[in-house]
């Protein structure tokens, strides 16, 4: 959920290997808040505790006795980008948003608040589909690339323009090694972003000096720095987005689960919104709606839990150990990587994987996290600042849309005139703005460069059916888990090839 290639910290991850020095330095296990969608959510606020006539239409607002211009199913980032662009580009047109529990209740509002560059998906294999389609495979990756790098400014303008505060600052993300292996990796990857639309001036491979005086963990023996990134609070950002859609005229329905979708209907829990257009932006949650429509079958993406803990407010002298005062998002290199933030009122929040899939496609309800995962969180910023005592104050979970191939997807039937996105595979942030906009253009008819990108239309073939999917994809981490604690206690020079053969078991490679 953090944006980054998929992170899968398991709890067996290297960092159950590492002990404090001395007993002080021991991670404090207070009494925390677990659950209750997430920390972002709890502290900006749920709809339930907003005031003013558009938090009481959300709440109980009548389904619209007329049929709508654009009927929007699911209420975080991709289905608020999608109402925002269509009514800015068509003012009088009906719009619809329906959410089944509220704003920001999927990953919208529990990820880790990196809005970056990072493609939603494997380059080469969005370069294959594109030479399918007779396209030049290299050309139409830089265009991807470049394609989500304006994506960050246009929605750091659009937050500017009206006003929302989401903590948003643009201090770019790190990733670090730790090993020898991991610190190749980040050199391989360097060449890799340059060959395939990054420029020069965005990428720095810095040495372990050079990452100790941005942020002091310990273990760092080097890193890459990129800089358009910028962090953002993931709840302030959803509200904020959700406010400016409403001034712009169109209707949030909250408490309003899509349960059925036909050509210019879908069946709620408390009855039919009929629309010309139809757009279904549910992520995770796409295989609980019953629909013929492409990309939404139980088997054609699969809920993957990741889960993220925030510290207390660390005090100054424990910031003074840290550093950190370029607030950049931070990542390391492992193959069960993490993700993290500085937040605008001094935590931490780390995130990744705990229990990575739930049988037969369990969604995280509230998001409570296992305890096993929450130490192993703990025991991640304990290896990275062994001389900062940290307290968690709020553990959460919640799913990102995976497909076979771990690529996004965007379609549209100019027939049924239903549009489907899915997949982003926790690189949502950015990507759902750029999804939003390609959909608004295909339903509007146009060809333009965005419905050009590679993952229009893109296949990415179906999952295994149970329990085979449940074992291959616990598999995976788990050959991940082990590939970094061989990688650590080795200090290796090269990739394990375990963690080779667990990429190309999940389709990575």
């Amino acid at each position: 959920m953090g944006d980054g290639t998929p992170d899968v910290l398991n709890a067996r991850s290297p960092a159950l290997n590492y002990r404090a020095p001395h007993p002080q330095l021991e991670l404090m296990m207070t009494p925390y808040v677990n659950g209750e969608i997430s920390h972002w959510m709890k502290a900006s606020g749920s709809v339930d505790q907003q005031d003013g006539p558009r938090a009481a239409g959300r709440r109980a607002g009548a389904l619209p006795d007329e049929e709508q211009d654009f009927v929007i199913v699911g209420g975080g980032l991709t289905g608020l980008w999608a109402a925002y662009y269509a009514a800015a580009e068509q003012p009088d047109a009906k719009i619809t948003v329906l959410e089944a529990e509220e704003v920001g209740y999927g990953a919208s509002g529990r990820n880790g608040g990196w809005l970056s560059p990072l493609i939603p998906g494997n380059r080469g294999v969005y370069a294959k589909a594109a030479r399918r389609r007779g396209q030049d495979g290299a050309a139409a990756i830089a265009s991807f690339q470049r394609a989500m790098e304006t994506a960050i400014d246009d929605t750091l303008r659009v937050l500017e323009d009206e006003g929302i505060n989401a903590d948003q600052h643009r201090g770019g993300h790190l990733r670090v090694a730790t090993t020898p292996a991991a610190m190749k990796r980040l050199e391989a990857t360097h060449t890799a972003d340059l060959a395939h639309g990054y420029h020069a001036q965005d990428l720095e491979l810095l040495d372990a000096d050079a990452v100790r005086k941005r942020i002091n963990i310990s273990p760092a023996l080097g890193g890459l720095l990129t800089r358009t990134t910028a962090r953002v609070d993931p709840a302030k950002l959803v509200h904020g987005l959700a406010a400016a859609v409403e001034n712009k005229g169109a209707r949030i329905l909250e408490g309003t689960r899509a349960t059925r979708i036909t050509p210019h209907a879908v069946t709620t829990s408390r009855g039919i919104v009929r629309g010309k257009t139809i757009l279904t932006c549910v992520e995770a949650y796409s295989g609980q709606i019953d629909s013929d429509a492409r990309g939404l079958d139980a088997r054609d993406l699969i809920p993957v839990n990741s889960s993220m803990i925030v510290t207390q407010q660390l005090p100054d002298s424990a910031w003074e150990q840290v550093g950190w005062q370029g607030y950049e998002c931070l990542g390391d290199a492992a193959h069960t990587f993490v993700y993290a933030q500085r937040t605008a009122d001094g935590r931490i929040a780390i995130g990744g994987r705990g229990t990575p899939y739930a049988f037969n496609s369990g969604t995280p309800g509230l998001g409570t996290v296992d305890a096993r995962t929450v130490r192993t969180l703990h025991e991640r910023l304990q290896l990275f600042f062994p001389g900062v005592q940290f307290e968690v104050e709020h553990a959460w979970r919640g799913a990102i849309g995976v497909t076979r191939d771990w690529c996004a997807g965007i379609t549209f039937d100019p027939a049924t005139r239903i549009g489907v996105v899915r997949g982003f595979a926790g690189h949502g942030v950015t990507a759902t703005h750029l999804a939003a906009r390609t959909l608004i253009d295909r339903a509007a008819g146009r060809e333009t460069p965005l419905t050009q990108l590679p993952w229009n239309d893109h296949d990415s073939g179906r999952w295994e059916p149970e329990p085979l999917r449940w074992i291959g994809v616990h598999g995976m981490y788990r050959l991940f888990g082990i590939a970094d604690r061989w990688e650590e206690s080795r200090h290796s020079q090269n990739t394990s090839l375990i963690a080779r053969f667990g990429s190309r078991l999940a389709g990575l490679e």
